[in-house]
């Protein structure tokens, strides 16, 4: 079978469909990823088809980051950005829908996905690395501070998805009327989701939907890296370092937040990873050591904690690793992962950025330097070790999508998603 993936954000967002789209390869289909084009590296590494979407996604986090979770802020920004590049997105996704057999996709770009499918008459899946089903179990990630009786939580996710719609309504409907289609008023309905998620980390919510599925955490395979020699020297040299990096996050003072890091962290070894932010302006210490673009499944097991801005990717990495964090969340769903890790007693409560002490910081290395938090953490690594997230996402797209016609959903123009010889709408339970 032959795969359209359409997905648009951070290196977090693109690199786990990469290595769905590698896992969907070595099953013997073809592939096509759109996503920007900042974040292909490793489609390039691992020989994924690709094309770049219009966009430039470190100015767009800049902007957005910059607001925190001011979500009135965040919406204008996104509405913006919209704007922009949904007729290019569209376009070019519609050109690489042709002859495909169905359409995966997620991120800023999903709703572009699922207007191509629908264009092309073809099914579509859902994509994500944080939960967007409604569930009584817990709010969105996107309000995490939110305590809500069940079916108030049930309804966060109503609000923040028709507050997401309504920012790309208008672009997504006037790229639709360019190619011919008719308006959509209201999102889609039944859409099947896969989720990058690890269900020891999280375990699925009982009142989703059968189609909708924790698959486990979409990895890199083992391609054998190695360290250089400067970074191997470095991890010969001592104990275990700790990995202190932020990745994508920018927008804060990099000279008040790292020096007070590295600062409560002494006489530690330390792996710095300066991301976006870049380096502080001072003369950096003997025991810390800059490294640049390293894979964390590979880096992750040689250190002794992690500390990191709770973004999915990361957060799921640390935790096969079998090590603690420390996380300091800045924006989207970091803060539910933070607070994730603290009641799985795996991390501290969540850092913040504005607030460090030298004795709140004391208190959060010592709870990651415990041993019943490190066995905790350990604990779930080999749990996470047993899951292949790549081969169940694989294996449910197989079955999804290339099962007999009767029982095939596909979207169509009414706004719901079809099952082949069932009237549109009867396709199963919406969200």
């Amino acid at each position: 079978m032959r795969f359209l993936v359409v997905t648009y954000g951070t290196e977090g967002d693109t690199r786990p469909l990469v290595m769905l789209c590698h896992g969907l390869m070595q099953a013997g289909h073809e592939v096509m990823l759109l996503a920007e084009g900042g974040t292909l590296e490793s489609a390039r590494v691992l020989g994924v088809p690709h094309a770049a979407l219009e966009g430039d996604i470190h100015d767009e986090v800049v902007a957005l980051v910059s607001r925190g979770n001011d979500l009135g802020a965040a919406a204008r920004g996104l509405a913006r950005m919209a704007a922009r590049h949904v007729p290019e997105w569209m376009r070019q996704a519609d050109a690489a829908a042709v002859g495909c057999d169905a359409v995966l996709t997620g991120g800023l770009a999903a709703f572009v996905g699922m207007s191509v499918a629908e264009r092309h008459g073809i099914p579509v899946i859902g994509l994500g690395m944080i939960p967007l089903t409604p569930t009584r179990a817990f709010a969105t990630p996107f309000l995490p501070r939110l305590r809500l009786p069940g079916l108030l939580n049930r309804w966060s996710y109503s609000a923040v998805n028709h507050a997401v719609w309504r920012t790309f309504k208008r672009p997504i409907n006037d790229a639709r009327e360019a190619m011919g289609m008719p308006p959509r008023r209201t999102l889609w309905r039944d859409v099947p989701m896969l989720y990058g998620i690890s269900p020891s980390l999280l375990p699925q919510p009982a009142d989703w939907p059968a189609d909708h599925q924790v698959c486990g955490q979409w990895r890199a395979p083992d391609m054998g890296w190695t360290p250089d020699a400067a970074l191997q020297t470095f991890l010969d040299a001592g104990p275990a370092p700790v990995y202190l990096g932020f990745g994508s996050m920018t927008g804060f003072d990099r000279e008040q937040v790292l020096p007070a890091l590295l600062g409560a962290l002494a006489p530690r070894r330390v792996l710095l990873s300066p991301g976006w932010v870049g380096l502080p302006d001072m003369p950096l210490p003997p025991n810390v050591f800059v490294v640049g673009s390293v894979p964390h499944e590979a880096l992750f097991p040689r250190c002794a904690f992690v500390i990191h801005h709770g973004g999915s990717g990361t957060t799921h990495s640390a935790c096969r690793a079998g090590v603690p964090s420390l996380v300091m969340p800045f924006a989207a769903d970091q803060l539910f992962w933070a607070r994730r890790l603290w009641n799985l007693g795996l991390a501290p409560e969540p850092l913040s950025v504005k607030r460090l002490d030298e004795a709140s910081l004391e208190r959060a290395i010592g709870f990651a330097e415990l041993t019943q938090t490190r066995e905790r953490a350990a604990a779930l690594g080999r749990a996470m070790a047993e899951e292949n997230g790549v081969a169940t996402a694989v294996e449910y797209v197989e079955h999804h999508v290339g099962r007999p016609m009767a029982g095939t959903t596909r979207v169509t123009t009414h706004g719901r998603v079809q099952t082949a010889g069932l009237p549109p709408g009867e396709g199963g339970p919406g969200p």
